[in-house]
């Protein structure tokens, strides 16, 4: 069922964030004012080694006042691709340079409130440029084993929307092309 929109007005913006109320009615006929957060679009990188491992940010949310580890992520600048966005931002934060870079993931993460967009890439291989020149992004970088994101995400040490994106994608991929491999993906029990 579509809703139909009426019209629109921004009431606040900044280079960061827009504030919408919009005129909405709902199939049933109900009309209010919903508001709406227009937000610039995101690019997050997954980063795997030849090592299974992904690299990965040690960091402080001050929004929420708690610490997790996060992909490297930022947002797009005007003119530049999502593709793009994604490599500048693992150089800047965490000094390392992708190569080649393909979509893994694309996703909306709270379309009911917000138009935000998450671009989310893989690379398979970066090499070490130097420290980042974000500095104010990471107290530690690390390559993370594959192998401990899930029990990481269990305790809730990744809850970063485009992380967890990205990274349970990851983990999907990998386990369906190890299943591919392996001759058990459609087995049946």
């Amino acid at each position: 069922m579509r809703w139909t929109v009426h019209g629109e007005r921004r009431i606040y913006a900044n280079p960061w964030v827009d504030l919408w109320l919009v005129d909405v009615q709902q199939p049933d006929g109900h009309r209010f004012e919903h508001h709406v957060v227009r937000l610039r679009h995101l690019a997050v990188a997954v980063v795997v080694d030849a090592r299974k491992r992904v690299l990965m940010m040690w960091r402080h949310r001050f929004v929420t006042d708690t610490w997790g580890w996060e992909l490297p992520m930022g947002l797009i600048e005007p003119g530049e691709t999502p593709g793009e966005a994604a490599a500048r931002e693992v150089e800047e934060e965490t000094g390392w340079r992708v190569g080649a870079i393909k979509p893994l993931v694309y996703s909306q993460p709270a379309n009911g409130i917000t138009d935000s967009e998450h671009h989310v890439f893989r690379a398979d291989a970066a090499i070490y440029t130097g420290p980042p020149v974000e500095m104010n992004e990471a107290d530690r970088i690390e390559w993370i084993p594959m192998a401990d994101i899930r029990g990481m995400i269990d305790r809730r040490e990744i809850v970063s929307g485009g992380s967890l994106t990205g990274l349970l994608y990851l983990l999907l991929d990998e386990a369906t092309r190890t299943a591919g491999t392996t001759g058990v993906a459609g087995a049946a029990g």
